[in-house]
């Protein structure tokens, strides 16, 4: 007997029990749908830190001032002012796995153009910044030499900034005020999105760092050249340890500090963070596939079950074709097929109950789902494996009937 007849022959089978080929499928049909709708949760997940990585900018960390004590009351990470540009340059020059240090200032103001006011970040910093970011502009330029010695009134704007002052007109060489000090701005940035922490990265404006320290935050210490951040790119290829102590090991020479003492900076590795939190969204994703999978084990169980019945129910029916000619293996054949059939189907709507759950969690609990072809290949193709694996015994027991004894079965 040909494939088709029998794939025929196991439809009619079906047709004749809709209800209960109905509730066989149902097991399938929420294994496959909640299986896929937990891919597409977990890849979201997945997908969102992967952009964090990359919108922070590769093999980054960041140096930031220690604490400071006052009246005998420790006053927390970034009080002190323990760095400078001379630290930044000094990395640089003396660390060889690092590509580029940039250091940057950072504070808020109110912003105004024309009619239009918006309070965001204001942040000093060198050509060096956007590199160490992996930060492009889109429009316009960057920041020219002379503008960068001679603290020059020019300035970058984020997306969200030029949106929130201009709309959708072209923000380069219009005239804002930042801190009532006029400013031209030269460039816009490329957007970036939510940062680790769901801050908006975009808005924010980037001024030359003498511009920032001289003429908007005023001369704190300004012979020593105080910055708050020192970003750290360090090279394909290198390790991000090695790097991190050999940059503890010459911030530690270079601010004097005695064997045992503490050190007056914390180094933050964001990258080994991020890829920390990248690792963990696998196993979660892993992790809620596995559990729904268990609702797959249980729609098989169930296939099993009714085709056991099925088998029971038509036991004079499987005598009668082998007295006409059938041979075991084509009633092997028959049933399984009948299983590997209410699986597949099953399967099918249960990619259609999977993408519509997917796109209902993402519509209504405002979660971003991923879902790859490769999850709904797998889902589907252990869909049929159950069918197989669970429909096999039923299948080899039909298969076995005596001829005889089948036909006296009441």
């Amino acid at each position: 007997m040909d494939l088709l007849a029998t794939l025929r022959i196991a439809l009619r089978a079906l047709r004749v029990n809709k209800l209960r080929s109905t509730l066989t499928m149902l097991g399938i049909i929420i294994g496959v749908g909640a299986v896929i709708t937990m891919i597409a949760v977990g890849g979201g997940a997945q997908a969102r830190v992967e952009e964090q990585i990359k919108s922070l900018g590769s093999n980054l960390m960041i140096i930031i001032p220690g604490s400071t004590t006052s009246s005998g009351v420790r006053l927390g990470g970034s009080s002190a002012q323990t760095l400078t540009e001379d630290d930044a340059w000094a990395i640089t020059r003396e660390v060889s796995e690092v590509q580029v240090s940039a250091p940057s200032l950072r504070g808020s103001g109110q912003v105004v153009a024309g009619n239009s006011n918006w309070s965001t970040v204001i942040q000093g910093v060198n050509p060096e910044y956007l590199e160490a970011r992996d930060w492009t502009i889109i429009a316009g330029r960057g920041f020219e030499p002379q503008e960068i010695s001679g603290a020059g009134k020019v300035a970058l704007v984020g997306q969200s900034v030029a949106t929130q002052l201009f709309g959708d007109a072209d923000p380069v060489d219009q005239q804002i005020r930042i801190r009532k000090v006029p400013f031209t701005i030269v460039g816009m940035l490329e957007k970036k999105g939510q940062s680790m922490m769901g801050t908006d990265q975009d808005d924010i404006i980037l001024v030359p760092l003498a511009t920032a320290r001289n003429r908007l935050f005023g001369r704190t210490q300004g012979k020593l050249r105080r910055v708050g951040v020192i970003s750290v790119k360090v090279r394909d290829g290198q390790n991000m340890k090695d790097a991190e102590d050999r940059i503890r090991e010459l911030m530690r020479q270079r601010h004097k500090l005695q064997p045992g003492a503490e050190d007056d900076f914390t180094i933050r590795n964001l990258t080994e963070i991020l890829q920390a939190q990248e690792a963990s969204s696998k196993v979660l994703t892993l992790l809620l596939a596995a559990v729904a999978s268990v609702s797959l084990l249980v729609g098989g169980i169930g296939i099993m079950n009714i085709m056991l019945v099925s088998v029971t129910e038509r036991t004079r029916e499987i005598g009668l074709r082998m007295a006409v000619g059938a041979r075991a293996n084509d009633i092997l054949k028959q049933f399984l097929v009948e299983a590997v059939t209410l699986s597949l189907i099953g399967g099918l709507l249960g990619i259609a109950l999977g993408l519509g759950g997917s796109l209902a969690i993402g519509q209504f609990a405002g979660w971003r789902t991923s879902l790859s072809a490769a999850s709904v290949v797998l889902a589907v193709g252990f869909a049929a494996a159950i069918g197989i694996f669970f429909g096999f015994y039923p299948a080899r027991k039909a298969s076995r009937l005596l001829p005889i004894e089948a036909l006296r079965y009441e």
